[in-house]
């Protein structure tokens, strides 16, 4: 074969290799209101950055007489997001519906090694009727190859999936293994057994939205950590998470170029004006946060799922940094089960990659309640406490009204940890709060003075005087558990200032395979 020949049936086989599906098979991923593979990693990665690898591969010649397009039903490779590597992959339902062969299941598995031998983010577009029912019990093995693979990347390179259509059975668990899954509204679902089977099974009948459609996923169970309106809109969250996570553990955070703080900036004296007054009165954690992060910018991170607590991801001075606070807007801010699991993971994450967590407290403990007791809040609120004590990045809490109980030690306390520890005047920081402690301790005198009609007056008078000796940031300070009581206006610089100060911080950590985390 001459040369001229070589190349044309090389442009030959890639042109091959590049088209998708059918005609069919496209025009129902369009009908559908989805994109094809490509279209979506065009999307995701800086233009002209992708390189596909393994676009020849076929589908293993079992004799059955198959048909055996290039790709075998998934697109993977390798490009850029803001000029920093990243290896992925994209299942394309229109090849064998996207299902996990042998060969698809190899080109998947040769991302994720590469991966993690060249220390880049891996990223999963998932969209795929499941598991390839011709292959039998190959298609179940790449699916348990796949989850290891994941499970020896965690904490080393950010894995990162997006959910753009059916994800099914076993292969549900290749995202819940991930850092971060964003799922599209409207076409992404995820549900180990689908509405068919559970109908079959336990008589319930519901759709596949309610099952593992968004809500279901985003809000109640806390699968899915944003949900997109789009594909385009997910592309672009993933690519603005992207810009916030070192490409792996062995690099520091991305640093921007940014203004330092050098002192008390125009309008940070409305942070002297948000916690109210009164106890009872709510205000916003977020317009804290907005005043005190670089450009008033937070990525938030399962924002519709434990409500009571706030987490995601921001700058200061540049620098990236993970939030965690608590939000008194919902429940008052009280650690429940699903906020407790939300902020342990989320502080987990950072620790793993380097990101100093910066805590804003107002908190009133854990949440009291029957449904919490037996739903487990003693061991699933434990895993706040240990994620906590057992993160080495820099650590600076803020406590800017309430801190009692249980709630003041688990969030980003002094006693798990935490290195710089900042309490506005406002704070309370106590077992419980003044009205409670004035009913425990004083329960002989009040029902006295209620006889007397004076229960209300009485009442008041005890609280004021537990606040004064008891709920306030001084005592905590006077201890060295709280380093510095500070005006809400100069918030911004001081969380600068001990950021800056820790950046060198080195923490040393006992020797073990690993602890164990209550799960």
């Amino acid at each position: 074969m001459t040369t001229a020949r070589r190349l044309a049936d090389l442009r030959g086989r890639l042109a091959a290799a590049a088209r998708p599906g059918s005609d069919r098979s496209v025009q129902r991923q369009r009908e559908r209101g989805k994109l094809t593979a490509r279209e979506r990693i065009e999307l995701l990665v800086d233009p002209d950055s992708f390189v596909e690898t393994g676009g020849l591969v076929r589908r293993r010649d079992s004799g059955d007489g198959g048909a055996r397009p290039y790709g075998d039903g998934v697109v993977t490779g390798y490009g850029a997001v803001d000029d920093r590597p990243v290896c992925l992959y994209a299942q394309d339902f229109t090849v064998f519906g996207g299902s996990l062969g042998e060969a698809s299941g190899e080109k998947v598995i040769a991302a994720m090694d590469r991966a993690v031998r060249t220390g880049c983010p891996i990223i999963g577009l998932n969209d795929s009727g499941g598991a390839r029912i011709q292959e039998g019990v190959v298609s179940l093995a790449y699916y348990a190859e796949i989850a290891r693979r994941n499970v020896l990347a965690s904490g080393v390179v950010p894995q990162l999936s997006m959910v753009l259509g059916p994800c099914a059975g076993g292969a549900v668990y290749i995202p819940a293994l991930t850092d971060f899954t964003v799922m599209v509204e409207g076409i992404g679902h995820m549900f180990v057994t689908g509405p068919a089977v559970v109908a079959a099974t336990t008589g319930e009948r519901v759709s596949a939205e309610e099952l593992g459609g968004g809500p279901a996923n985003s809000e109640i169970s806390g699968n899915v950590h944003y949900l997109a309106p789009s594909e385009k809109d997910a592309a672009e969250w993933v690519r603005t998470l992207l810009s916030y996570l070192p490409s792996s553990n062995r690099e520091a955070p991305p640093h921007y170029l940014a203004e330092p703080v050098h002192g008390i900036g125009a309008g940070l004296d409305e942070l002297d004006r948000i916690v109210p007054d009164r106890d009872i009165e709510q205000y916003d954690m977020r317009r804290v946060l907005r005043l005190v992060l670089d450009d008033g910018e937070l990525l938030e991170v399962q924002e519709p799922f434990g409500r009571s607590i706030i987490v995601g991801f921001g700058r200061v001075e540049g620098h990236s940094v993970g939030v965690v606070a608590n939000q008194p807007l919902t429940r008052g801010g009280a650690l429940d089960i699903d906020a407790s699991e939300k902020a342990a993971r989320f502080v987990r994450f950072c620790d793993a990659f380097g990101i100093p967590i910066l805590t804003f407290a107002d908190v009133p403990g854990y949440l009291p309640g029957l449904d919490q007791e037996r739903g487990g809040i003693i061991r699933r609120g434990a895993k706040l406490i240990y994620a906590y004590a057992e993160a080495s990045v820099p650590k600076v809490t803020v406590v800017t009204r309430k801190a009692f109980g249980g709630g003041y030690a688990a969030m980003g306390s002094k006693h798990l940890g935490a290195d710089v520890n900042l309490a506005w005047p406002s704070a309370q920081i106590a077992v419980m709060g003044a009205q409670g402690a004035a009913r425990v301790l004083h329960a002989a005198e009040l029902a006295a003075a209620e006889a007397e009609g004076r229960g209300a007056q009485v009442r008041e008078q005890f609280a004021r005087d537990y606040r004064a000796r008891y709920a306030n940031p001084y005592l905590a300070a006077d201890r060295g558990y709280v380093d510095r009581v500070i005006a809400p206006h100069s918030t911004r610089l001081e969380v600068a200032l001990a950021l800056r100060a820790l950046r060198g911080k080195r923490a040393a950590t006992p020797a073990r395979v690993h602890g164990n985390i209550p799960l």
